[in-house]
Protein backbone atom coordinates (compact mmCIF):
# COMPACT_ATOMS: atom_id res chain seq x y z
CA UNK A 1 0.00 0.00 0.00
CA UNK A 2 2.92 2.56 0.66
CA UNK A 3 4.54 1.69 -2.54
CA UNK A 4 1.31 2.16 -4.07
CA UNK A 5 0.89 5.68 -2.54
CA UNK A 6 4.31 6.83 -2.64
CA UNK A 7 3.89 6.71 -6.83
CA UNK A 8 0.05 8.21 -6.68
CA UNK A 9 2.10 10.90 -4.76
CA UNK A 10 4.88 11.41 -6.59
CA UNK A 11 2.86 11.52 -9.88
CA UNK A 12 0.05 13.91 -8.66
CA UNK A 13 3.55 15.85 -7.53
CA UNK A 14 3.52 17.19 -11.16
CA UNK A 15 -0.31 18.51 -11.30
CA UNK A 16 0.44 19.91 -7.52
CA UNK A 17 3.44 21.97 -9.47
CA UNK A 18 1.26 23.07 -12.60
CA UNK A 19 -1.72 24.54 -10.09
CA UNK A 20 0.67 26.16 -7.66
CA UNK A 21 2.69 28.11 -11.03
CA UNK A 22 -1.23 29.59 -10.72
CA UNK A 23 -0.32 31.86 -7.93
CA UNK A 24 3.44 30.84 -6.70
CA UNK A 25 6.61 31.73 -9.12
CA UNK A 26 9.16 28.70 -9.59
CA UNK A 27 11.00 29.67 -6.43
CA UNK A 28 8.20 30.38 -4.04
CA UNK A 29 7.24 26.73 -4.81
CA UNK A 30 10.61 25.18 -3.94
CA UNK A 31 10.69 26.72 -0.92
CA UNK A 32 6.68 25.89 0.36
CA UNK A 33 7.23 22.12 -0.48
CA UNK A 34 11.04 22.15 1.47
CA UNK A 35 9.63 24.30 3.64
CA UNK A 36 6.49 22.39 4.48
CA UNK A 37 8.57 18.77 3.99
CA UNK A 38 10.99 19.56 6.16
CA UNK A 39 8.13 19.89 8.81
CA UNK A 40 6.22 16.73 8.69
CA UNK A 41 9.31 15.09 8.86
CA UNK A 42 10.60 16.59 11.78
CA UNK A 43 7.29 15.98 13.54
CA UNK A 44 7.86 12.24 12.67
CA UNK A 45 11.65 12.11 13.58
CA UNK A 46 10.46 14.14 17.29
CA UNK A 47 7.53 11.61 17.75
CA UNK A 48 9.79 8.15 17.10
CA UNK A 49 12.40 9.67 19.17
CA UNK A 50 15.23 9.68 17.00
CA UNK A 51 18.95 11.36 17.00
CA UNK A 52 20.43 13.56 14.64
CA UNK A 53 24.05 12.27 13.77
CA UNK A 54 27.10 14.41 15.53
CA UNK A 55 27.70 17.46 13.02
CA UNK A 56 30.99 17.08 11.29
CA UNK A 57 31.97 15.26 7.81
CA UNK A 58 28.68 14.10 7.00
CA UNK A 59 26.89 17.35 7.12
CA UNK A 60 29.13 18.47 4.69
CA UNK A 61 27.79 15.53 2.35
CA UNK A 62 24.32 16.53 3.00
CA UNK A 63 24.47 19.74 2.12
CA UNK A 64 25.70 19.12 -0.48
CA UNK A 65 22.58 16.14 -1.38
CA UNK A 66 20.29 18.97 -0.15
CA UNK A 67 21.50 21.50 -3.29
CA UNK A 68 21.58 18.49 -5.67
CA UNK A 69 18.84 16.27 -4.79
CA UNK A 70 16.13 18.75 -3.23
CA UNK A 71 17.12 22.63 -4.26
CA UNK A 72 18.58 22.61 -7.70
CA UNK A 73 16.50 19.68 -9.17
CA UNK A 74 13.10 20.89 -7.50
CA UNK A 75 14.36 24.51 -9.42
CA UNK A 76 14.26 22.72 -12.55
CA UNK A 77 11.03 20.84 -12.62
CA UNK A 78 9.14 23.83 -11.68
CA UNK A 79 10.70 26.79 -13.81
CA UNK A 80 10.17 23.46 -16.64
CA UNK A 81 6.46 23.56 -15.61
CA UNK A 82 5.72 26.82 -16.59
CA UNK A 83 6.59 25.71 -20.52
CA UNK A 84 5.67 22.31 -20.64
CA UNK A 85 2.78 20.16 -19.32
CA UNK A 86 3.01 18.76 -15.97
CA UNK A 87 2.33 14.94 -17.63
CA UNK A 88 5.79 15.21 -19.67
CA UNK A 89 7.55 17.11 -17.00
CA UNK A 90 6.32 13.55 -15.17
CA UNK A 91 7.45 11.46 -18.17
CA UNK A 92 11.43 12.95 -17.98
CA UNK A 93 11.15 12.22 -14.62
CA UNK A 94 11.39 8.66 -15.22
CA UNK A 95 14.76 9.00 -16.95
CA UNK A 96 16.24 9.08 -13.66
CA UNK A 97 17.57 5.59 -13.29
CA UNK A 98 19.46 6.16 -16.68
CA UNK A 99 21.28 9.02 -15.30
CA UNK A 100 21.97 7.22 -11.93
CA UNK A 101 23.77 4.69 -14.15
CA UNK A 102 25.52 7.38 -16.17
CA UNK A 103 26.45 9.00 -12.79
CA UNK A 104 27.40 5.79 -10.90
CA UNK A 105 29.23 4.00 -13.65
CA UNK A 106 31.21 6.20 -15.86
CA UNK A 107 31.74 10.09 -13.20
CA UNK A 108 32.16 8.27 -9.51
CA UNK A 109 32.72 4.69 -10.66
CA UNK A 110 30.84 2.90 -7.71
CA UNK A 111 29.43 0.79 -10.86
CA UNK A 112 31.00 -0.77 -13.30
CA UNK A 113 28.69 -1.12 -16.38
CA UNK A 114 27.47 -4.16 -18.29
CA UNK A 115 27.85 -4.66 -21.95
CA UNK A 116 23.66 -4.60 -21.63
CA UNK A 117 23.83 -1.80 -19.59
CA UNK A 118 25.19 0.76 -21.89
CA UNK A 119 23.15 -0.70 -24.26
CA UNK A 120 20.30 0.37 -21.76
CA UNK A 121 21.82 3.74 -21.22
CA UNK A 122 21.64 4.36 -25.07
CA UNK A 123 18.04 2.94 -25.64
CA UNK A 124 17.20 5.06 -22.43
CA UNK A 125 18.68 8.56 -24.65
CA UNK A 126 17.22 7.50 -27.95
CA UNK A 127 13.57 7.13 -25.62
CA UNK A 128 14.37 10.75 -25.21
CA UNK A 129 15.12 11.95 -28.35
CA UNK A 130 11.74 10.35 -29.77
CA UNK A 131 9.84 12.20 -26.92
CA UNK A 132 11.75 15.41 -28.02
CA UNK A 133 10.43 14.55 -31.86
CA UNK A 134 13.82 16.57 -33.85
CA UNK A 135 11.67 15.19 -36.47
CA UNK A 136 9.24 17.91 -36.29
CA UNK A 137 11.46 20.60 -36.45
CA UNK A 138 13.12 22.25 -33.48
CA UNK A 139 12.02 25.49 -31.83
CA UNK A 140 14.59 26.74 -29.62
CA UNK A 141 12.40 28.35 -27.32
CA UNK A 142 11.44 27.94 -23.70
CA UNK A 143 9.72 24.54 -25.03
CA UNK A 144 13.01 22.84 -25.77
CA UNK A 145 14.75 24.54 -23.06
CA UNK A 146 12.15 23.62 -20.92
CA UNK A 147 12.76 19.42 -21.72
CA UNK A 148 16.47 20.03 -21.63
CA UNK A 149 15.46 22.08 -17.99
CA UNK A 150 13.81 18.78 -16.81
CA UNK A 151 16.74 16.26 -18.14
CA UNK A 152 18.90 18.59 -16.12
CA UNK A 153 16.95 17.74 -12.81
CA UNK A 154 17.30 14.33 -13.47
CA UNK A 155 20.78 14.95 -13.71
CA UNK A 156 21.11 16.05 -10.56
CA UNK A 157 18.92 13.03 -9.47
CA UNK A 158 21.37 10.89 -10.74
CA UNK A 159 24.24 12.64 -9.52
CA UNK A 160 22.95 12.84 -5.86
CA UNK A 161 22.43 9.07 -5.93
CA UNK A 162 25.85 8.26 -6.80
CA UNK A 163 27.07 10.53 -4.39
CA UNK A 164 24.96 8.98 -1.72
CA UNK A 165 26.42 5.56 -2.87
CA UNK A 166 30.31 7.06 -2.57
CA UNK A 167 30.03 9.26 0.53
CA UNK A 168 27.22 8.25 2.68
CA UNK A 169 26.61 5.09 2.47
CA UNK A 170 27.88 3.57 5.68
CA UNK A 171 27.12 6.97 8.48
CA UNK A 172 24.77 4.57 10.68
CA UNK A 173 21.53 7.32 10.08
CA UNK A 174 18.17 5.43 9.62
CA UNK A 175 16.34 6.38 6.59
CA UNK A 176 14.18 8.91 8.16
CA UNK A 177 16.70 11.28 10.01
CA UNK A 178 18.76 10.70 6.59
CA UNK A 179 15.37 12.32 4.80
CA UNK A 180 15.14 14.97 7.96
CA UNK A 181 19.00 16.12 7.12
CA UNK A 182 18.16 15.94 3.71
CA UNK A 183 15.08 17.84 2.85
CA UNK A 184 15.68 20.21 6.39
CA UNK A 185 18.43 21.43 4.74
CA UNK A 186 17.44 22.38 1.64
CA UNK A 187 14.82 24.06 3.34
CA UNK A 188 17.15 26.34 5.54
CA UNK A 189 18.88 27.18 2.16
CA UNK A 190 15.45 28.20 1.06
CA UNK A 191 14.65 30.01 4.19
CA UNK A 192 17.81 32.35 3.39
CA UNK A 193 17.07 33.30 0.36
CA UNK A 194 13.20 34.40 1.56
CA UNK A 195 14.29 37.94 0.75
CA UNK A 196 15.03 37.13 -2.63
CA UNK A 197 11.69 34.97 -2.75
CA UNK A 198 9.55 37.11 -0.76
CA UNK A 199 10.24 40.08 -3.81
CA UNK A 200 8.01 38.31 -6.16
CA UNK A 201 3.79 38.83 -5.62
CA UNK A 202 1.95 35.60 -4.89
CA UNK A 203 -1.37 35.36 -5.80
CA UNK A 204 -3.50 32.77 -3.31
CA UNK A 205 -6.33 30.64 -3.40
CA UNK A 206 -7.95 27.37 -2.21
CA UNK A 207 -6.22 25.34 -4.88
CA UNK A 208 -2.77 27.04 -4.84
CA UNK A 209 -2.83 26.62 -1.11
CA UNK A 210 -4.50 22.84 -1.56
CA UNK A 211 -1.76 22.18 -3.65
CA UNK A 212 1.13 23.25 -1.84
CA UNK A 213 0.34 21.56 1.35
CA UNK A 214 -0.14 18.07 -0.39
CA UNK A 215 3.55 18.70 -2.75
CA UNK A 216 4.89 19.42 0.92
CA UNK A 217 3.37 17.54 3.73
CA UNK A 218 3.02 14.71 1.56
CA UNK A 219 5.09 14.66 -2.12
CA UNK A 220 8.33 16.26 0.02
CA UNK A 221 7.67 14.83 3.64
CA UNK A 222 5.56 11.53 4.09
CA UNK A 223 5.94 10.08 0.81
CA UNK A 224 9.70 9.56 1.91
CA UNK A 225 9.28 7.68 4.70
CA UNK A 226 6.60 5.56 2.72
CA UNK A 227 9.66 4.77 0.10
CA UNK A 228 12.31 4.13 2.46
CA UNK A 229 9.88 1.49 4.05
CA UNK A 230 9.61 0.16 1.04
CA UNK A 231 12.78 0.15 0.32
CA UNK A 232 13.47 -1.62 3.54
CA UNK A 233 10.74 -4.32 3.00
CA UNK A 234 11.31 -5.01 -0.55
CA UNK A 235 14.96 -3.98 -1.31
CA UNK A 236 15.93 -1.02 -3.83
CA UNK A 237 15.70 -2.93 -6.74
CA UNK A 238 11.92 -3.84 -5.93
CA UNK A 239 11.40 -0.22 -4.25
CA UNK A 240 12.52 1.73 -7.11
CA UNK A 241 9.94 0.23 -9.69
CA UNK A 242 8.07 3.07 -8.79
CA UNK A 243 9.35 5.09 -11.26
CA UNK A 244 7.21 3.20 -13.96
CA UNK A 245 4.14 4.09 -11.47
CA UNK A 246 5.17 8.20 -10.99
CA UNK A 247 4.55 9.28 -15.18
CA UNK A 248 1.26 7.32 -15.65
CA UNK A 249 -0.36 9.22 -12.79
CA UNK A 250 1.24 12.48 -13.98
CA UNK A 251 0.18 12.13 -17.62
CA UNK A 252 -3.48 10.73 -16.78
CA UNK A 253 -4.03 13.34 -14.05
CA UNK A 254 -2.71 16.02 -16.43
CA UNK A 255 -5.49 15.13 -19.07
CA UNK A 256 -8.26 14.87 -16.66
CA UNK A 257 -7.46 17.81 -14.36
CA UNK A 258 -5.99 20.07 -16.43
CA UNK A 259 -7.04 18.72 -20.31
CA UNK A 260 -3.49 18.60 -21.26
CA UNK A 261 -3.61 17.19 -24.59
CA UNK A 262 -0.66 14.27 -25.02
CA UNK A 263 1.13 13.55 -28.42
CA UNK A 264 1.40 9.76 -29.55
CA UNK A 265 5.62 10.28 -29.32
CA UNK A 266 5.23 10.47 -25.50
CA UNK A 267 3.69 8.05 -24.36
CA UNK A 268 6.05 5.94 -27.12
CA UNK A 269 9.09 7.63 -26.09
CA UNK A 270 8.36 6.68 -22.54
CA UNK A 271 7.64 2.90 -23.29
CA UNK A 272 11.21 2.98 -24.59
CA UNK A 273 13.20 4.81 -21.53
CA UNK A 274 11.60 2.27 -19.76
CA UNK A 275 12.52 -0.23 -21.92
CA UNK A 276 16.08 1.31 -21.33
CA UNK A 277 15.99 1.60 -17.88
CA UNK A 278 15.26 -2.30 -17.30
CA UNK A 279 18.93 -2.96 -19.63
CA UNK A 280 20.67 0.08 -17.57
CA UNK A 281 19.48 -1.95 -14.14
CA UNK A 282 20.14 -5.18 -15.77
CA UNK A 283 17.00 -6.56 -15.04
CA UNK A 284 16.41 -8.21 -18.85
CA UNK A 285 18.22 -11.54 -18.84
CA UNK A 286 17.72 -14.10 -22.00
CA UNK A 287 17.06 -17.95 -20.82
CA UNK A 288 19.42 -20.13 -22.11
Amino acid sequence: MQFVLTGIVWGASFLFMKVGLTGLSPVQIVWSRLVLGALALAAIVLWRRERLPAFGRVWGHMLVLAVTFCVAPYLLFAWAEQHVSSGLGSIYNATTPIMTAIMAGLLFRVERLKPVQLVGIGVGILGVVVIIGPWQGLDLGHDIVAQLALLGATACYGFSLAYMRRFVANTGMSALVFSLLNIGLGAVIMLLLTPVVALTPITLDVWVVGSMLLLGFLGTGVAYVWNQNTVRAWGPTRSSTVTYITPVVGVVLGVIVLGEGVSWQEPVGALIVFLGILLAQNRLRLRR
